[in-house]
């Protein structure tokens, strides 16, 4: 008969004490309500030394936001310092084994030179949220009751542990959501602000802009058009043909025919037309070209379009028989018209894109609860949509505030990069698939860069227009840039168009000759030009299969550009840049 049926009275003692200390563990949560990992480890350790008396307690509770464990221990009813509570803790591995999953539930070890039974308590199914490890010179602990008031306390804590990381986490997106909320605020206020210099920019542009609704109405002119044409605000935007009062009488069929074949049929439209100029009464001839801005799903949001002045490029066609610097200025101004209908394309893609993407991100934010993760990866494309109208801005701004020739070092690649981009639109349109190939140990060459631009913009809209009407294979071109065996800087731009005739390859640079229909004949002359003053030479050569390849070299820049050089990229690897399809 065992000690407990000797003496009933003691054991109805034994009993109430134990629902005694239930009852005290039970309580626990409303002391643990509120407070972190460490108060609650603390607390438990003051709980269990009263309730049994122990010798060595030990916790570790994991911390998920952290790589090391919280560590606390008491020795007999006094508390340890935390290094001293890893020293414990490193002293129990030792004695039980490095991996505590197969820690035996009691055993007898030698700690400290006392002989104590010990028995771990794992916090969670897997021990993943810690463990207790409890210790008595007592051979008979834990007793039965005590097991039980283990277990209890055990996960008593597990449940306030839980609560606690809740907290926690809600804590700190609560705190990252702030962040984000106030970072947004501050990134979504630049936007703003960049996008009122960028629709001021655009009534700065030196052509007459406007953007056209679906059904034909203006809805935006520009400063340029209200000054040349005399025309007020109110009025152009009265009614969908207030604008044709500026046209020549005699232009107003065709530009009236192209203008609304255009809205019909949802498609891009040129027209050459004479405006008057309301200065001195005159009509001068304009390119005015437009394009389809488009939503997601391919339905038209508006039309946006250019005017450009080209009555003296008319003219210098008729007249120019010398004059190759004036007519690669002029040459110049009309490529730039001509992309500024995409550029404005080009522009208004990313600011719609902005105004979208802020009003999700602020319903994602004012959701219950909110959609945090929407909400930052909205913010980014927010972002994403203002740099890169930025950029195209950027580009815009440079190429328009040259009017000089100057020398300075030039890195080709980056010429070419901001070409490829202001082009970009056209060669999709024409279903070009442009590859970029660009050396990475290029040095910079001594030269002007917008006629560098110029010429490697003549050679990308050649092997474009090259292939136009191809229906038997894909439209490939590939721009590359090279140092050759001379020390000088090569570009080649290679096209699967029709090639060259040998019987007329050698008047492709004179001036005037073309194979084109409505070609004037003067680019490549020009881009010739600007080639052999820069002491460079400009060539072209058939292709082993379908097209040819267009190729200029100029010399590196020299003493200055090489300084340069080396401090643009002093650890430049000699590989060559990955190839892009666009």
């Amino acid at each position: 008969m065992d000690e407990q049926d000797k003496h009933p009275g003691e054991e109805v003692k034994r009993l109430q004490r134990c629902i005694n200390d239930l009852v005290s563990l039970l309580a626990l949560p409303a002391l643990w309500s509120g407070g972190d990992a460490s108060r609650i480890a603390r607390t438990l350790m003051d709980v269990l030394q009263r309730l049994l008396q122990l010798d060595l307690i030990y916790v570790q509770i994991n911390d998920p936001t952290s790589d090391a464990p919280v560590e606390l221990a008491r020795l007999a009813q006094f508390p340890v310092t935390s290094l001293q509570a890893r020293e414990i803790g490193a002293e129990l591995h030792g004695l039980l084994g490095d991996d505590s999953q197969k820690w035996p539930s009691r055993s007898q070890r030698c700690f400290r030179d006392k002989n104590i039974s010990i028995t771990p308590q794992r916090l969670g199914l897997e021990g993943e949220i810690g463990m207790v490890v409890l210790g008595s010179e007592r051979s008979d602990f834990p007793k039965q009751t005590e097991e039980l008031l283990l277990g209890v306390a055990a996960n008593q804590a597990v449940m306030a542990l839980h609560e606690a990381r809740r907290r926690s986490e809600q804590k700190r997106l609560a705190d990252e959501l702030d962040l984000r909320v106030v970072q947004r605020t501050a990134e979504l206020a630049a936007a703003g602000e960049q996008l009122k210099l960028q629709v001021g920019l655009l009534d700065l542009i030196p052509v007459a802009t406007w953007t056209i609704r679906p059904d034909g109405t203006p809805d935006f002119i520009n400063q340029k058009w209200l000054e040349y044409t005399g025309q007020s605000v109110d009025y152009v935007l009265s009614e969908p043909q207030a604008w044709i009062a500026a046209v020549h009488p005699d232009d107003r069929e065709v530009a009236l025919t192209s203008y609304w074949e255009g809205i019909r049929y949802g498609r891009d439209f040129a027209v050459e037309t004479r405006f008057r100029r309301v200065q001195d009464g005159t009509y001068r001839w304009h390119l005015n070209r437009a394009v389809a801005l488009r939503d997601a799903e391919g339905k038209i949001i508006k039309f946006v379009g250019t005017s450009t002045d080209i009555e003296d490029l008319k003219q210098s066609q008729e007249t120019l028989r010398g004059t190759e610097a004036e007519l690669a200025k002029m040459t110049r101004v009309m490529t730039v018209g001509q992309l500024t209908a995409s550029i404005a394309h080009e522009v208004n893609q990313p600011l719609s894109g902005i105004i979208t993407n802020a009003g999700t991100c602020l319903r994602m934010l004012d959701a219950d609860p909110p959609n945090i993760a929407g909400a930052r990866e909205t913010a980014r494309r927010t972002i994403r949509d203002g740099n890169r109208a930025s950029e195209v801005i950027a580009r815009l701004r440079a190429l328009f505030s040259r009017r000089q020739a100057t020398t300075e070092p030039v890195d080709l690649n980056e010429a070419a990069k901001e070409v490829v981009a202001l082009l970009l639109s056209k060669l999709q349109r024409d279903g070009v698939i442009l590859r970029c190939e660009l050396a990475d140990d290029l040095p910079l060459v001594a030269g002007d860069r917008v006629q560098l631009q110029q010429v490697i913009m003549n050679l990308l809209q050649n092997g474009s227009d090259a292939m136009i009407g191809l229906e038997d294979r894909s439209r490939r071109m590939l721009i590359q840039t090279e140092r050759d065996e001379t020390d000088q800087v090569r570009l080649n731009v290679q096209d699967s168009g029709i090639g060259l005739n040998p019987q007329t390859a050698n008047r492709l640079f004179d001036a005037f000759y073309t194979t084109k229909d409505g070609g004037m004949g003067i680019g490549l002359s020009i881009s010739q030009w600007i080639v052999e003053n820069h002491q460079g030479r400009i060539w072209a050569q058939a292709n082993d299969g379908p097209g040819a390849t267009f190729s200029f070299s100029i010399p590196s820049g020299g003493r200055m550009a090489s300084q340069l050089n080396s401090v643009r990229n002093p650890a430049a690897s000699n590989s060559r840049a990955n190839l892009k399809d666009f």
